[in-house]
């Protein structure tokens, strides 16, 4: 503010401003916006709801200066986004054959926990050299079958899944995606989104992030061989047979080491290749239903979630950094608040913030405050 304007405003005022703006936020959206976002809501074609969680730091409130941590630390974010896009369908899959990031060591290494030991042995690593990219001249345009944003609303949280699930509802309901023709709800596995789904969202197309598909199946080729050039043909064998909607032949296959290697026992440790091998057949199993990726690249819909780690990406500029913990996590709830209002794509927050009390030309009603208190 100073070195823009040239007003000068105390970190004070800022935060108590903050928190206040964060919890009239809260209020609008649980009133559905009715004062602040007025105006003609038009029935999107593709409706495309995605979830995913985030993690910040917190201290525990009112302990004072110094590091009061709050358990360990970290608390997790709830953040969901609402995309109303365009696409076409098709009878026959427009993209039999999986993008090339797909068949790039680096890029999956990066996408599975085992990323760190490849990279550190590459002249002992079984994966292929990386391929040079194609120059831009050469690349192809667009598919028409990829989903293309038309507009995007935001919501972030430390709620609960329980009560964020309603919130998700609410913004749903608000932006008439249950009038959508086609509607798609994305996330990773974990249970706590799919018990929201099945709770609010029951009649959206669940599609389980193929990124998240591709790390488990990298998991299992060095579980089922090892550091050795059959790893990487595995891989490439079994995502490919993902990508085209036959994940119930790499279970089959994956079974078939699994009575080879041996089933772990009670006791076994997480690092035992058994008991990651039977995690990995257990998650592709529970998500087999979430997992036709050709019907949905024929009817349009996304197969990833890369719309919603962008979004994380942009709530993390604010609220997530080195060595940064919130002293209150009633504050960054709030810029919780504002970050997911002011990402979003109506405008919300400028108009809330114009319509406000308290703003340029209107002035605050002054609350009768115990001063005891």
């Amino acid at each position: 503010m100073d070195r823009v304007v040239g007003l000068s405003v105390s970190p004070n005022t800022i935060e108590r401003i903050s928190l206040e703006v964060g919890n009239d936020l809260e209020a609008a959206e649980q009133d559905g916006w009715q004062s602040v976002l007025t105006g003609e809501r038009p029935i999107p074609d593709l409706a495309i709801v995605e979830f995913d969680g985030g993690r910040i730091r917190t201290r525990q409130a009112c302990c004072g200066p110094g590091v009061h941590l709050s358990g360990k630390g970290w608390n997790e974010t709830k953040n969901a986004i609402f995309v109303s896009a365009c696409s076409t369908t098709s009878e026959a899959d427009p993209q039999s054959e999986p993008p090339d990031c797909f068949l790039d060591p680096g890029h999956v290494a990066k996408l599975t926990e085992k990323a760190t030991t490849q990279e550190k042995k590459a002249e002992t690593d079984p994966l292929p050299d990386k391929q040079e990219p194609a120059s831009a001249d050469d690349s192809p345009p667009e598919p028409t079958h990829k989903p293309r944003r038309l507009l995007r609303t935001v919501i972030s949280s430390m709620k609960n899944s329980t009560e964020f699930g309603k919130q998700m509802h609410r913004e749903a309901t608000r932006r008439n995606f249950d009038q959508a023709s086609r509607r798609a709800f994305v996330a990773d596995g974990l249970t706590c989104n799919w018990s929201i789904h099945q709770t609010h969202f029951r009649d959206y197309t669940p599609i389980l992030d193929f990124t998240h598909a591709v790390s488990y199946l990298f998991t299992a080729s060095l579980i089922c061989f090892g550091k050795a050039k059959p790893a990487w043909s595995a891989y490439c064998l079994w995502m490919k047979l993902a990508w085209r909607g036959k994940i119930v032949e790499v279970i089959t296959e994956l079974r078939s080491h699994q009575q080879r290697i041996g089933l772990p026992s009670e006791d076994a440790a997480e690092d035992d290749p058994r008991e990651q091998l039977r995690r990995v057949i257990g998650y592709l199993e529970n998500n087999r239903p979430r997992m036709r990726y050709d019907e949905y690249r024929r009817q349009g819909l996304p197969t990833t979630s890369a719309w919603m780690e962008s979004a994380v990406k942009e709530i993390n500029y604010r609220t997530k950094g080195t060595e940064m913990f919130w002293n209150n996590p009633a504050g960054a709830e709030a810029i919780l608040q504002i970050r997911s209002a002011a990402l979003s794509d109506d405008d919300r927050l400028v108009r809330f913030l114009t319509s406000r009390p308290g703003r340029a030309v209107m002035r605050r009603p002054t609350p009768h405050l115990n001063t005891a208190a």
